[in-house]
């Protein structure tokens, strides 16, 4: 017997379209789309820490790749498709009018970035958030406290906020505000408007400040506090939020003719991918799941009688039902990790691109081949190479803040730095600081975690790098001095949305159960070399000196210029 649901997953480049048999966890058909406006740059500006997203990008990708996975299926796949379930990157709000719909979606915003889905990784929100931290702490409830008692650029309010000081036209259209991974079951199940949508309790709780002890969101007086341009906000908002077993509803006739679906398919309400992608990796108490991609999200779940009261700092928040329902979701992250690699990627062959390109010793086509080879193989060959490289406690040292901190203690104002650098320095020696560099930053949340009385007996690591970079998990699981296992599927992400697709169809009875049907386990598992653990243990070391030489530099800088 075969009972099929859908998981889509919107990653940062593209958008992931998994069919799932929900009795098996049998992989049927998948697809991937990129967005194509983000692939051409638009709407960014890397330079200010800008980056959005069109809506568009993220229908149209979602719509190409569900249809065609469901061409790669079995013939008569699609009417039996029960349930679908969404993840997306997080916190990506984007502001909206009474009915719910994304300023540029209107005509007169089609092109504004400030109208656009405002991508997790946009930093320009810095000085609302310092503001947001400073007022929590001094007002008699502090409602970051659940957030790890430091409110972060990369998240919802102090995005909103920065876009409705900055762009008058914007302010004056803006009734409310939306998360991507709300935005989407809304649209698909016509339920859009602000104060009605089924909203995420994973968003709400680790984004928004949101928690039932002080009634959901921040009240009034404390947004107008913070500015009175967020006057009226609350009451177009939420007091409710969601987990994502919960059916928000079915499709719409239009969304079911456009996708190629009945309109009998249950939408389970969204959440943030590593969220799921934990559940997809089948996360259970005391397994830290790292999510690896670009950035890298911690998570982990606690039953209530464990964590009782107890709150964790510096941490992106600890909230109840955010990952499995009945359970309190831990998440931390690193602001930067796969970007380290790519960025030094980047660094090395800016020759090749700016200098090639001229040469008269080849033509167009020749060139533009070499262009591609060499950067195909870059990391690949800087792995090998770094392999080589013997662990000493003499080695270069980096921290991981080229993206700034996310955990432990978010500071993205943060930048990166290198000590131990000679003339003797290669590239590969380079490039292996700088896999080490996010190493130590994985440790260092670990440690953050079991300081306060969360203990980690294993390590679960799913994303692109667990599955292509042998060299970066084993020095992970070094550094870490604990095996670190690779989850079996490719893309966990959108498993776990599909997990929760069928929880809304009534197929499996809880996560519990779903997990079992559908997981699909491990595919490898790196043990660490104790030697080389004892010597990283003493680079560590180092690392946490350099962390707080860079951090105190920082401040001290910062507090000549105020």
């Amino acid at each position: 017997m075969s009972k099929y649901v859908i998981g889509v997953d919107f990653g940062t480049d593209s958008c992931r379209a998994l069919i799932v048999n929900a009795l098996t966890g049998e992989e049927v058909a998948s697809s991937v789309k990129s967005y194509r406006r983000w692939g051409e740059g638009l709407y960014c500006d890397p330079a200010k820490n800008q980056y959005r997203q069109h809506p568009l990008d993220y229908t149209e990708a979602m719509e190409e790749a569900i249809k065609e996975a469901i061409s790669m299926a079995p013939s008569g796949i699609a009417g039996e498709i029960e349930g679908i379930g969404f993840d997306t990157t997080g916190s990506t709000p984007v502001l909206t009018d009474a009915d719910g719909t994304p300023l540029s979606l209107l005509d007169e915003f089609s092109d504004n970035p400030n109208a656009m889905f405002i991508l997790w990784k946009d930093h320009t929100a810095i000085e609302e958030a310092d503001e947001i931290n400073r007022l929590a702490k001094k007002w008699h409830t502090d409602y970051t406290a659940y957030e790890g008692a430091i409110y972060s650029s990369e998240w919802v309010w102090a995005k909103a906020l920065h876009i409705l000081r900055e762009d008058e036209i914007i302010r004056k259209a803006a009734y409310s505000w939306v998360e991507h991974c709300d935005w989407i079951p809304a649209i698909l199940t016509g339920k859009t408007k602000p104060e009605t949508m089924f909203r995420s309790r994973c968003a709400a709780g680790h984004k928004a400040m949101w928690h039932p002890s002080w009634d959901g969101l921040p009240p009034e007086e404390f947004l107008t506090e913070l500015d009175p341009l967020l006057a009226g906000f609350r009451s177009r908002l939420f007091s409710e939020t969601y987990t994502s077993d919960t059916l928000v509803g079915h499709l719409t006739p239009e969304w079911a003719f456009r996708l190629g679906l009945s309109t009998k398919v249950a939408v389970a309400v969204g959440a943030f991918d590593c969220h799921m992608g934990a559940v997809g990796a089948q996360i259970t108490p005391n397994t830290l799941v790292k999510v690896i991609g670009t950035s890298t999200c911690d998570i982990m779940v606690t039953p209530y009688d464990e964590i009782g009261k107890n709150l964790i700092p510096g941490i992106c928040g600890q909230v109840d039902g955010s990952v499995v329902p009945d359970m309190v979701g831990l998440e931390a992250g690193q602001s930067a990790f796969g970007d380290l690699f790519a960025w030094f990627r980047q660094m090395l062959a800016w020759p090749l691109r700016n200098i090639l390109p001229e040469s008269d010793l080849a033509d167009k086509k020749v060139k533009q081949q070499l262009i591609e080879n060499i950067m195909d193989n870059i990391l690949p060959f800087l792995s090998e190479e770094a392999q080589k490289i013997p662990v000493t406690e003499s080695a270069i040292v980096a921290t991981d803040w080229l993206n700034g901190r996310r955990t432990p203690d978010a500071n993205q104002r943060l930048k990166a730095t290198i000590m131990g650098l000679s003339l003797g320095s290669t590239p590969p020696m380079v490039f292996r600081a700088l896999v080490e560099a996010a190493a130590f930053g994985a440790k260092a949340i670990a440690d953050r975690f079991m300081e306060n009385g969360v203990d980690i007996l294993e390590v679960v690591a799913i994303g692109g790098i667990s599955h292509k970079s042998p060299f970066v998990m084993q020095v992970l699981a070094d550094v870490m001095g604990m095996p670190v296992k690779v989850a079996r599927p490719s893309q966990c992400c959108a498993l776990g949305a599909a997990m929760f697709g069928a929880l809304a169809a009534g197929i499996h009875e809880n996560t519990s159960t779903a997990q079992q049907a559908m997981g699909q386990g491990f595919s490898k598992t790196y043990y660490p070399d104790n030697s080389a653990h004892n010597v990283y243990m003493n680079l560590y070391l180092k690392y946490c000196q350099l962390v707080e030489f860079t951090e105190s530099a920082y401040n001290n800088n910062l507090n000549d210029s105020l």
